[in-house]
């Protein structure tokens, strides 16, 4: 009897054994966390929340074809709410206590700027949202930031290639005092004496301002051509708002940071005419079907819509490019940080949503001019113009 009750303890210790080992994620089930701060909420929200979606929708997506290469994707996302101490604290967050081998954002220049000094220091890889060509200009200096939105560098390019063609020599600056309205102006500044360009005033506007009619009371007294806008959030469409009701007749060009829906909404009737450079993604039906993007944005922006039931946007796009990009490299580098800044820096050819990236120790950006078209809002949409 004694040996029978031996034996059923020992049977019962085995089952308790393999249960418990079949319960157990080995190293090769377990989870890659990849982190997210996106500004969700606050005035950079039509920037953020696009990109939180996106960056749930894939994930969910890539775990339903089970994992990468076998391992559950986790995302953990917070909300910085535009707030660059907020940022700051995600950052910590997801390096210390939520095990992230990865980092998606933030949204916007002053808060990817305050996060990248805290993962460079924690060697942790950083895919910055963000528009500034400072967040990863030197390479050499941000050896584990990259970023998948074009540059403001890019953009600029863009607008005065535009005005010389169209020649307009003379234009006015109204730029927000923020770290991506003083980038934007240092470019537009820069850039004026190579494209012929005369800047005639210089304005300046807070992202919370509601009113600009001051400042563009005093442009409206210059010999300018044209008023270049510089910001994002709701601000600039108030300066739509603000020249329509003063009786401007010159062009307004906005800077790709309007590049959304959401700005088309908020200017309303005076959004018509603008003019700016965005992403493919905007009018990616009008591109020939050549076009290598045509096909990635047709999908991102279907399956988007079929998903939140909202329209599509650039913003979301750089989570989109980002996402796909890590986990192209994940799949071969697993957790080692060091391997996946190598991946990111070594990708070539990558075709997005927004641009063919090709990342190189001197450019974790990887993107040209090219990525940006010139787009005109005509009766609430985009029209590519150039």
């Amino acid at each position: 009897m004694r040996s029978r009750g031996i034996a059923a303890i020992l049977i019962f210790l085995l089952g308790v054994m393999l249960f418990t080992a079949g319960c157990a994620k080995g190293p090769e089930t377990e989870p890659y966390v990849v982190g997210g701060i996106f500004s969700v909420t606050g005035p950079a929200s039509y920037l953020g929340e696009p990109e939180r979606n996106t960056m749930d929708m894939l994930a969910e997506a890539i775990n339903a074809k089970g994992g990468i290469k076998g391992h559950p994707l986790k995302v953990v996302i917070y909300d910085d709410e535009g707030d660059v101490t907020k940022a700051r604290l995600h950052a910590e967050k997801l390096i210390t206590k939520d095990g992230a081998i990865a980092i998606i954002g933030p949204s916007i220049t002053p808060s990817s700027m305050a996060v990248l000094e805290i993962t460079q220091k924690a060697k942790m890889p950083l895919i910055s949202c963000a528009a500034a060509a400072g967040i990863t200009a030197p390479a050499k200096d941000r050896l584990w930031t990259f970023k998948t939105a074009q540059t403001d560098q890019m953009a600029v390019e863009r607008i005065y290639q535009y005005c010389k063609k169209h020649g307009i020599s003379k234009v006015a600056l109204l730029t927000v005092s923020s770290a991506f309205g003083v980038a934007g102006k240092g470019q537009l500044l820069a850039q004026a004496p190579q494209y012929g360009m005369e800047v005639v005033g210089q304005e300046v506007f807070g992202d919370k301002d509601t009113d600009m009619t001051p400042q563009l009371t005093k442009i409206r007294s210059l010999p300018a051509q044209a008023v270049i806008c510089w910001g994002v959030g709701p601000a600039p469409a108030l300066v739509a708002k603000n020249m329509k009701q003063l009786g401007f007749t010159i062009p307004l060009i906005q800077s790709h940071g309007a590049a959304s829906q959401k700005f088309i909404e908020l200017a309303g009737d005076a959004g018509d005419g603008i003019i700016l450079p965005a992403g493919k993604l905007a009018i990616y039906a009008q591109l020939p079907d050549s076009d290598p993007q045509k096909a990635v944005c047709k999908e991102y922006a279907e399956k988007y819509q079929t998903k939140f039931k909202k329209p599509v946007s650039s913003f979301g796009g750089y989570a989109y490019d980002a996402m796909q990009m890590l986990t192209k490299v994940l799949a071969q580098a697993g957790k080692n940080k060091e391997k996946i800044r190598s991946g990111l820096e070594n990708t070539k050819n990558y075709v997005g949503v927004s641009g063919v990236f090709n990342m190189s120790p001197e450019d974790h950006n990887g993107l040209t001019p090219a990525a940006f078209v010139m787009v005109k809002i005509e009766k609430g949409h985009f029209k590519l113009i150039d």
